[in-house]
This record gives structure tokens, C-alpha cells and sequence, in this order.
């Protein structure tokens, strides 16, 4: 994975990132040495969510067939909320 630096996005602007994907699917911006985020294209990112939502997906259905869910209305379920807090 490609690392721009802080200062290279700062005086190249977006170009730097732009050169970073051409070689690889992100790109890590580091601000002050320290890696701190990652940049990748549009249709990666929305790839990347899907199987994020998938996972999510996958994880309720365990539960649910695990038996770790409760039936509650939405006032009770509001109301343990409040308690909790």
C-alpha cells in the first residue's frame, strides 16, 4: 500500500493520492509520521460496505438463531434505554 504524506497532500493535492491508486487499491496519508488514513476509489469503498453489511447481516441471523435477542415494544425497549442512562 502507497503512503502520501500530509505535506505531499498539502502541496500536491489530490494528484498524490491519484498517483498512489494508479499503483495500488488505497493510499495511506501520514500526518506526522504516523499512518492515519486511507484513501481508495469510490467503487472499492462501496465494495468494501457491502461486506461490512453482509457481515452485520450474518451476525443477527447467529443471534436470532442463538436465542440472544429479546421481544420488547418499542416503548419498553425506549424506556430500558432511559434506565440504563
Amino acid at each position: 500500500m502507497g503512503v502520501v504524506t500530509a505535506n505531499d497532500l498539502k502541496t500536491k493535492g489530490v494528484s498524490a493520492v491519484e498517483a498512489g491508486l494508479l499503483k495500488d487499491e488505497e493510499v495511506i496519508i501520514s500526518v506526522r509520521g504516523r499512518n492515519t488514513y486511507v484513501v481508495m476509489d469510490l467503487h472499492k469503498y462501496a465494495k468494501f460496505r457491502e461486506y461490512e453489511l453482509e457481515i452485520a447481516l450474518l451476525e443477527a441471523r447467529a443471534d436470532i438463531e442463538a436465542g440472544r435477542y429479546c421481544e420488547s415494544s418499542v416503548n419498553d425497549h425506549m424506556q430500558q434505554i432511559s434506565d440504563e442512562l
